[in-house]
């Protein structure tokens, strides 16, 4: 039976840990050729403009053996061109998986319903998976135990911070999220959260404070203030967010042994000082950038390695 990617709460708690564990295992590895994926062909399938999840995915997918397939917007415009159903109907039949990265999570849920084959959320506006297991698996490698940490997300409640509530929820990790008002996650993602919180143990909390929020944490976390498709709100976002920059001042009540962690790319000056980013002692940020690589080969042999399937 076909497996999908589209949030991590498609996997159990233990298919979190699995994946990380085989992430650990190909990181060990790194740059060695293995046959997980011969003889299959996936396909990335992107409207969006990429650095490391194209490339991450491209390299890993060679590295497992498998044949990769790029599929830009001027191949292949979802929904303008042809339709999502008819381009995931054909797919199907030439592919073996699809890595898809789009502008609106319906798309991925469409391609999802019509695809015979495994998809894999590269990136919607709604989650961000394979960055969010990355994070987790990041973070572990730091700590080498998840349970109580505390996590401080600050910044915009958006796909980053959906996947990171679902990725701490299920791994026992606390989640502090400050965002300016009106920049909340999802009502319905925090209670879902919230309810996987409860058998971990973990905490989640959102405020307005960036300062509560990183009081004490091992954890800090920021992405950009503008993304893709948000340039014409530009100006207001940021003036709604000019007090919550990652600092050298705001970093200072963190724990003192804390990481900064930021998915890429950074906009330096904006959400985070270039201190922060180069200080070499705390920040993790191209570690981080690094674990794409081994995170998205431990999902692809999950979803697609005969190994793996039912």
């Amino acid at each position: 039976m076909k497996r999908d990617l589209l949030s991590i709460k498609d996997l159990s708690n233990e298919e979190v840990l699995d994946i990380l564990k085989l992430t650990t295992q190909l990181k060990e590895y790194k740059g060695r050729s293995s046959d997980y994926l011969k003889g299959l062909n996936i396909g990335l399938l992107f409207q969006k403009p990429s650095n490391r999840t194209r490339v991450s995915f491209e390299v890993g997918i060679s590295q497992l053996g498998g044949n990769c397939i790029y599929l830009g917007p001027k191949e292949i415009n979802l929904g303008v061109r042809e339709s999502t159903t008819d381009v995931s109907k054909t797919l199907s039949r030439y592919l073996n998986g699809i890595v898809a990265r789009t502008h609106t999570h319906q798309d991925i849920v469409q391609l999802t319903k019509s695809a015979d084959i495994p998809v894999i959320n590269g990136l919607s506006d709604l989650y961000h998976p394979c960055q969010g297991l990355t994070d987790i698996f990041s973070i572990k490698e730091k700590f080498k135990s998840l349970k109580g940490l505390t996590v401080a997300y600050v910044g915009d409640g958006n796909n980053v911070c959906h996947s990171l509530l679902q990725g701490c929820s299920k791994t026992g990790i606390n989640l502090r999220i400050a965002t300016p008002k009106g920049y909340e996650p999802k009502k319905s993602i925090v209670s879902e959260t919230k309810t996987f919180a409860k058998e971990t143990k973990a905490t989640i909390k959102l405020t307005n404070s960036p300062k509560e929020a990183v009081k004490g944490a091992n954890i800090i976390y920021s992405d950009v203030w503008v993304s893709m498709g948000q340039e014409e709100e530009s100006q207001k976002r940021l003036k709604d967010f000019e007090n919550y920059q990652i600092n050298e001042e705001l970093v200072k009540t963190a724990d003192k042994d804390y990481i900064y962690m930021h998915c890429l790319p950074a906009h330096r000056g904006q959400e985070v000082t270039s201190g922060i980013i180069d200080n070499i002692k705390h920040s993790i940020i191209f570690d981080q950038a690094e674990n794409r690589l081994h995170t998205q080969k431990a999902i692809l042999i999950f979803l697609l390695s005969s190994e793996h399937s039912d």
